[in-house]
C-alpha cells in the first residue's frame, strides 16, 4: 500500500499525527480523542508512516559517542558486548579505577545465585573488587584460574578471590598453588595434585569469568615478575615479537594465537582455550598500553564482554583498520 494512494487528506492527517505524538508527546489516546478517532486508527497510523519511511529517529545523548563506539567494536572485532567509559583523566591509575567499577557494576547486573565466578589476578580485578557495592547478597563462588603469587594484594588470586566472595556474600575456594613452576613436566604433576585439580575443574565450570587482560611491552610488565625471567630472557621475549598480550598468564600474539610455548607450558591454571569455554568472559583493561594486548585477546575470540575506556577502545579500533600493523 503506498501511502499517497490514499489522496491529500490521509496524508495531511497522518502528518497531524506524527506532529502530535512525535513532536507534541501526547499519548495515542489523547491523539485519537483531540481528533475524533480510535486508538486503533492512531496505532494504524503511525505504524503506516514508519513503514513507509515518513518517520526518522535520531537518538542524541551525553555520551552516544562511546555508545556508537561499542557498536564499532562489536560488529569489526565481533566481541559480543564492550562497555566503554569516557576519557576522565591522564592518570592510569584514576582510568583504572574507573574501569573498575564499571566492570563491577556490569558483573552484578549479570550475576545469578548458583553462579561460579573464576578469576585472574592483577590490578584491573582488584579494582573490581574495590568498586563491588551490591544491593544484595548472592550465593555464588569465586574461584582462581590460576596459581597466585603472595606479597602484593594483585597478585595474590586467593585474595582476591576471598576479598570479591565476601563483598557478593559467597563463598571463595583457595587453590594453593603458584602461577609458574619451572617446567611443564613440574607442572603437570602440580595439576595432578587431588587438592588443586579439584579446585580448577570447579573453574572450568565456571558461568563468569573476570580477567585481567596483561601488557608484555616493556621489561616491567607484571608477567615477568611472575615469570620470574632474568633481565636477558625478558628482552629476548621482547625482542621476538611473541607478546601481544597476556590474560591467565598464557601469552598470545597480536594475531591472538598462543605463543611462547614454553613458559605458557608453566602456568598453573586455566588455558586460553578453556576461558573461550566461559559462557561470560569479562575482559577489564585500561589505558593506551593496553590497545595492543586487547587487539589481540579480541582476534584470539577469548572474551564476550570488553570493559575498557576510550582511548584503549579507539586504538583497538585503529588496529583493526590498519590489518594490526
Amino acid at each position: 500500500m503506498i501511502l499517497y494512494s490514499n489522496g491529500y487528506d490521509n496524508a495531511r492527517l497522518i502528518s497531524k499525527v506524527l506532529t502530535l505524538y512525535y513532536q507534541q508527546g501526547l499519548h495515542q489516546k489523547e491523539i485519537a480523542e483531540a481528533l475524533g478517532m480510535s486508538v486503533a486508527k492512531v496505532n494504524r497510523l503511525l505504524k503506516l508512516a514508519r513503514q513507509q519511511g515518513w518517520v526518522e529517529i535520531t537518538i542524541r545523548t551525553p555520551f552516544q559517542s562511546l555508545f556508537d563506539l561499542e557498536r564499532q567494536l562489536q560488529t569489526i572485532a565481533g566481541v559480543p558486548e564492550a562497555v566503554i567509559i569516557p576519557r576522565l583523566t591522564d592518570d592510569p591509575d584514576g582510568t583504572l579505577q574507573a574501569v573498575g567499577r564499571a566492570a563491577a557494576n556490569y558483573l552484578v547486573q549479570h550475576l545469578r545465585d548458583g553462579d561460579i565466578i573464576c578469576i585472574s589476578g592483577g590490578k584491573a580485578v582488584y579494582a573490581v573488587s574495590q568498586a563491588l557495592e551490591p544491593r544484595r547478597r548472592f550465593d555464588v563462588c569465586v574461584v582462581p584460574a590460576t596459581g597466585g603469587v603472595q606479597g602484593r594484594h594483585y597478585t595474590d588470586v586467593n585474595h582476591l578471590a576471598t576479598q570479591i566472595a565476601e563483598r557478593l556474600g559467597g563463598k571463595a575456594y583457595q587453590l594453593h598453588a603458584p602461577i609458574f613452576v619451572d617446567t611443564p613436566e613440574e607442572r603437570e604433576a602440580v595439576m595432578s595434585v587431588r587438592q588443586i585439580r579439584e579446585v580448577l575443574d570447579i573453574a572450568r565450570r565456571a558461568q563468569i569469568a573476570l580477567v585481567g587482560v596483561g601488557s608484555l611491552a616493556s621489561q616491567s610488565a607484571s608477567y615477568f615478575d611472575l615469570a620470574q625471567l632474568s633481565e636477558d630472557e625478558k628482552k629476548r621475549f621482547i625482542d621476538q615479537g611473541c607478546g601481544g598480550g597476556e590474560i591467565l598468564a598464557s601469552v598470545y600474539g597480536n594475531d591472538g594465537q598462543p605463543c611462547a610455548t614454553s613458559y605458557n607450558q608453566r602456568v598453573i591454571g586455566l588455558t586460553l582455550e578453556e576461558l573461550r569455554a566461559v559462557p561470560l568472559a569479562i575482559g577489564v583493561a585500561g589505558t593506551a598500553e593496553k590497545i595492543v594486548p586487547i587487539y589481540g585477546a579480541l582476534r584470539g575470540k577469548y572474551l564476550k564482554t570488553l570493559i575498557t575506556d576510550e582511548t584503549a577502545a579507539l586504538g583497538v579500533l585503529q588496529l583493526y583498520q590498519r590489518g594490526g600493523s
